[in-house]
């Protein structure tokens, strides 16, 4: 099992609107492309920062084009976009388990 840990920054201000486009959108995209929320988190002393962490099943990068090309995604990309993007920067890291952690 593959698992994914995503630090999301926000341009000032889109924070909240990120958070939202995740609740209101991505979640439910994600489980249709092989990909399960674990957790969701907001670092206490950001107020730019989303940090997540997802499972995989099958082969990441093949989740993440067909998560990519779904036109779901594509037109809630676009509609929570419309003053501009809301992300600055992402940070991906992808891993796996070692043989003594509760997710092995």
């Amino acid at each position: 099992m593959t698992y994914e840990l995503r630090t999301y920054t926000a341009h000032e201000g889109k924070l909240d609107a990120l958070v939202a486009r995740f609740r209101d959108h991505t979640v439910t995209l994600f489980e249709n492309h092989g990909m399960v929320s674990i957790g969701y988190w907001i670092p206490v002393d950001s107020t730019d920062t989303l940090i997540y962490v997802l499972q995989h099943h099958g082969d990441p990068k093949a989740n993440w084009l067909a998560f990519q090309a779904d036109e779901r995604w594509i037109a809630a990309k676009a509609e929570s976009e419309v003053d501009g993007p809301l992300t600055a920067n992402i940070v991906a890291v992808f891993m796996e388990p070692t043989d003594f952690s509760a997710l092995a």
